[in-house]
């Protein structure tokens, strides 16, 4: 499926009023400070507003710079009904709620309600915080001073969303303590249930025009039924996504199961404590508990390394894995025993039984389906796979394709459901989007990036560089970056396929900085937030910024404190990854190529997103330098530049240096 051309669709019903808007003299212009008129905007707005008109889908590839935000959320705010926006990123949701609907709302004078939801997680939970403060479990003073500015924060919050408590970082440990999860949720029984956080956001939700929420909510809650997304999709005439290029990924996770060793330990701890407190005499709860977390040690023990993936198949037969997953079985099921017998003395004793039920028809699950066996039809083909980390193991279950799963639930209510990223599409061809999705048949349109890329910028493929799988690889990208960075005055995105490459080239230009006495600040990531390292990126100026995956995508730092993206590798998938082998598998058996139909064209979105950094505006220029050397030696290395922006391109590194020896002039003059 490729490219639809952008003319011949027939004029839609709220073509004049999408110009009014975005036209030269359009309210935007009026209303926005430094707003510009873009024909790609206008033409995509147009086709949006159509779908909406229609209740039908549309799949929206708009390259960077075209305004695709204003594009969708303008006809959503006036035609859309009640309409459900899906981000990619929490950071995403929050700039929609706080900043663009606010700005789209009053340009329009659009009298919409507008709600924000997130997962429980993100919501203080006054039962939870009650009992840490009651317990004093804490270990660390940190956590202490953290718990006081909780107390404090819960009494002042109308929301309850951790988010505007930026003191306490999203990743202390004490958030867990104070905040509820599916399984420990009191629900209506909570003596706090008419206060609570969690319930309150859902029924905003409930009364919204406008709902924004995240691919993660978006497909838990249709897998779990647990985010009161189930509930305000049947109410939905428009369901937007944005940065929809992750949506397979997202899908796979939630319409799949996991459980894991932790979850099991969890379980014991909690049994515990609440057998301590209402049941004292009802068991000897110690004793209970403990054959359980021995089996559950015993089967993360199963794998001496630090981490490790396998599918089942891969498991050696002879392995301890089996029995310790029998021995686990068979503790669980005495615990279930005891926690049955005890579970009306507590309403929280019966929820530890639930939870244990729960997490044994789990285990049972996991296993390998007879193809020809009645439980088998109907069901999504899987792959069972495990993941051992330093303390816990997880036991997946995995859709080899999400399409089936996904198309079951767009049935039903007729509504428009619209696709917009600015990477879906591989040299405009969308079938392997479409394919991943099961989106056939659907018109599919792309708008490419106002940006005059040919001046803005050069890709550069450095010369001379050794095979990526070479012991050298890592060291041979930062001497090629070195003269580059140091041209650029920093100002560069050091961007990795791995975290072991992030750590490497951290400490060598640590090193090579110190070495030639270059004062360019170094973030890395896993220093600090992702949100924090950005803001002093770029209030540093000439900083040089080294991440792995979660900087590929959703980071927008314009103007001149990027200069220059390297990326080191081609971001293929890791090959041992037990889920891509059984799809890639899958495909063959069809007579498809999997290098070809899934990881090249995997990759060569992920890196769209990568070089997508580095114009962010008109005025922006830089230069992308991309070190493989399989973009030039590999047949398949023109369909993968012939995908990214249209730079102009060189090998040699003299006119980098004289690129950027000019934009330093041009600095200088101004």
């Amino acid at each position: 499926m490729t490219e639809h051309n952008l003319t011949s669709n027939p004029p839609g019903i709220h073509d004049p009023e999408v110009e009014k808007i975005f036209g030269d003299t359009g309210l935007l212009s009026a209303s926005i400070p430094g707003y510009r008129s873009r024909q790609a905007q206008i033409e995509m707005a147009k086709a949006i507003a159509q779908a909406i008109a229609g209740q039908k889908t549309l799949l929206a590839e708009a390259g960077t710079g075209t305004g695709k935000t204003f594009a969708y959320l303008i006809p959503a705010l006036l035609w859309g009904g009640k309409v459900i926006v899906s981000t990619g990123t929490k950071n995403l949701q929050d700039q929609l709620y706080l900043r663009d609907i606010p700005t789209i709302k009053k340009v329009l004078k659009a009298p919409v309600s507008v709600a924000l939801l997130k997962g429980r997680a993100n919501y203080l939970c006054h039962f939870h915080l009650e009992r840490t403060l009651q317990n004093g479990r804490l270990t660390s003073r940190e956590d202490v001073g953290y718990l006081r500015d909780i107390s404090r924060f819960i009494k002042t919050t109308t929301s309850g969303d951790k988010a505007e408590l930026a003191r306490v970082p999203e990743s202390a440990p004490v958030w867990s303590l104070v905040t509820s999860t599916k399984d420990n949720c009191m629900g209506s029984e909570c003596q706090y249930y008419q206060d609570c956080f969690v319930m309150k956001a859902r029924k905003e939700a409930q009364q919204a025009d406008v709902v924004v929420v995240n691919h993660h909510l978006f497909f838990a809650d249709l897998a779990l039924k647990d985010t009161g997304i189930a509930e305000l999709l049947p109410s939905a005439n428009t369901v937007i996504f944005d940065e929809a290029h992750q949506l397979p990924e997202t899908a796979t996770l939630f319409f799949g199961d996991a459980i894991s060793t932790s979850q099991i330990l969890e379980l014991c701890r909690d049994t515990l404590a609440e057998g301590l407190s209402h049941a004292r005499d009802g068991a000897e709860w110690a004793k209970m508990v403990a054959p359980v977390e021995r089996a559950a040690r015993d089967l993360r023990l199963a794998f001496p390394q630090d981490s490790i993936r396998l599918s089942l198949q891969q498991i050696a037969p002879s392995s301890e894995f089996f029995p310790h997953l029998e021995t686990l079985k068979d503790c669980l099921g005495d615990l279930i025993k005891v926690l049955e017998k005890q579970a009306e003395r507590a309403e929280t004793i019966e929820q530890c039984r639930v939870r244990a039920i729960d997490l044994q028809d789990q285990l049972d699950d996991w296993r390998e389906l007879d193809p020809n066996s009645k439980e088998a039809k109907g069901k999504p083909e899987c792959v069972l796979w495990i993941e051992a980390y330093s303390t816990t193991l997880q036991l997946h279950r995995t859709p080899l394709s999400i399409a089936p799963i996904f198309n079951k639930q767009r049935e039903g209510v007729p509504r428009t459901w619209i696709f917009a990223s600015a990477t879906m599409a591989v040299k405009n061809d969308f079938t392997h989007y479409v394919s991943q999705m099961g989106l056939w048949d659907e018109p599919a349109r792309t708008w490419p990036s106002p940006f005059n890329y040919q001046e803005q910028g050069i890709l550069y493929v450095p010369d001379g560089m050794p095979q990526p799988n070479s012991r050298e690889y890592t060291d041979a990208v930062v001497d090629m970056a070195l003269p580059v960075i140091e041209a650029a005055g920093g100002r560069t995105f050091l961007l990795c396929t791995t975290n072991k490459a992030v750590k490497h080239c951290a400490e060598r230009l640590k090193d090579e900085f110190a070495k030639r006495e270059l004062n360019f600040p170094l973030f890395v990531q896993g220093d600090a937030g992702r949100t924090e390292l950005l803001d002093r990126f770029r209030a540093s100026g000439n900083g040089v910024l080294i991440g792995s995956q979660s900087f590929w995508e959703g980071v927008d730092v314009r103007g001149e404190a990027l200069s220059l993206v390297v990326i080191d590798k081609l971001p293929f998938a890791p090959p041992d990854d037990p889920v891509l082998a059984a799809r890639i598998e899958a495909m063959e058996k069809k007579g498809l190529n999997g290098f070809v139909h899934h990881q090249l064209p995997e990759a060569i979105i992920n890196l769209k997103q990568g070089a997508g950094r580095l114009i962010r505006d008109e005025t922006d220029r830089g230069v992308l330098m991309i070190c493989d050397p399989r973009l030039i030696s590999k047949p398949y290395g023109k369909r993968i530049w012939q995908s990214l922006p249209a730079f102009a391109r060189t090998r040699e590194l003299p006119v980098v240096l004289q690129f950027f020896a000019e934009l330093d002039q041009a600095r200088n003059k101004q």
